[in-house]
């Protein structure tokens, strides 16, 4: 019988690195687990790294003998960032494979399944969605990341101190740019900045010239983003539209393509911090040809957290379900992965920084924190 377990990886490793797992009375062959993330669509670039952070450490692990001696097989979702479609394979994982831990990205569809995971107990780990709504929507929820109120909160206060105190926004028309625009709206005036003008944009969008137009009419001093997707043509597009306002976000805005296009320099945005070891980097460049970016760095560190929690479970002879491995989470509360985190609540507390883009790399500028 093959047990299924929806677990991350890089806790493994931190467990076989401490003296191993021991062997518990329901180890199998091999364990089973998988996310549920937008593999392909116009969210297809950030799952890809996303699955590339999960798939890295699989590797490592069934490179060492797995876990064990279980291997490690994982099974990818693809949700193209639909709630429905998101709700389909969660339901499709939880009742028919019967997985205890589910990793999630993107706020829309992990807002879906979070009333889900209420009911059916199952613990959801996101490491890449940051709507305010994350913070409270489920009690079987974790964020390994802030909320954009978290991060908004910060980039408000360095853009007043920049004297960039004449803001326009434009946002995504879902639940994670409506959120950041919400926050823009309570936490630029109350740095004392002010919201001249907002443009929406659909999840997607690639013609930002109509927006961009009517936004600098309003000569702002800096346009905010609050956008998950199309970043790269923006910035294109407010090149050679030679605009002239400073443009600043979230890590909404921490995209591969667009940091390396001349076209992005100068943007600014908040960062979570969070950086691997040379030789990790190094090893996730060999295997994927790509250099290890910031959502795959994020999905290898939640992982961390989860089998953080595993091991404890495993060790105290307990069953691996939602319930015990939240409650696992809250008793260990602070882990040391790839980032220190601790946490207070459902969310946790981690550094933020401010980067800014320039001749193809993402510098930090200044280092400021969530708290």
């Amino acid at each position: 019988m093959v047990r299924r377990y929806w677990i991350g990886v890089a806790g493994v490793l931190a467990a076989l690195a401490g003296g191993g797992l021991a062997s518990p009375s329901l180890a199998a062959d091999s364990v089973e687990f998988g996310a549920v993330l937008p593999l392909t669509g116009p969210a297809g670039v950030i799952g890809t790294q996303e699955q590339h952070g999960i798939e890295f450490a699989v590797s490592e692990i069934n490179a060492k003998g797995g876990v064990d001696g279980h291997k490690i097989v994982v099974q990818f979702e693809d949700n193209q960032a639909k709630p429905d479609q998101s709700v389909l394979s969660f339901n499709k994982l939880v009742d028919l494979q019967h997985v205890a831990v589910v990793f999630t990205g993107y706020s829309g569809p992990t807002l879906a399944m979070a009333p889900l995971a209420t009911r059916k107990k199952v613990l959801l780990v996101n490491a890449g969605a940051q709507a305010d709504k994350l913070a409270d929507a489920s009690p079987y929820l974790i964020n390994t990341l802030p909320t954009i109120a978290d991060e908004i909160k910060v980039l408000s206060k360095y853009l007043a101190a920049e004297g960039k105190k004449k803001a326009a926004i434009l946002f995504e028309n879902d639940a994670a740019g409506i959120s950041g625009r919400d926050d823009y709206l309570k936490f630029i005036p109350a740095a004392g900045g002010q919201i001249v003008a907002q443009e929406p944009s659909q999840f997607g969008q690639t013609d930002y010239r109509p927006a961009l137009l009517k936004l600098a009419g309003s000569n702002p001093d800096v346009v905010l983003l609050s956008i998950t997707a199309g970043l790269l043509q923006f910035a294109q597009q407010y090149k050679q539209l030679d605009m002239k306002f400073m443009v600043a976000g979230t890590t909404f805005m921490a995209d591969p393509p667009t940091i390396a296009d001349p076209s992005s320099k100068g943007f600014i945005h908040t960062q979570v911090q969070i950086d691997a070891p040379a030789d990790m980097a190094a090893n996730f460049k060999k295997q994927f040809g790509t250099d290890m970016d910031f959502f795959a760095k994020q999905y290898y560190n939640a992982t961390t957290v989860v089998l953080t929690c595993l091991a404890k479970v495993l060790k105290e002879k307990k069953e691996v379900n939602g319930e015990n491995m939240r409650a696992a989470l809250f008793e260990i509360r602070k882990f040391q992965g790839l980032i220190p985190m601790e946490f207070k609540t459902n969310t946790a507390a981690t550094a933020i920084g401010i980067n800014m883009m320039s001749d193809g790399k993402d510098q930090r500028i200044k280092e400021m924190t969530s708290e």
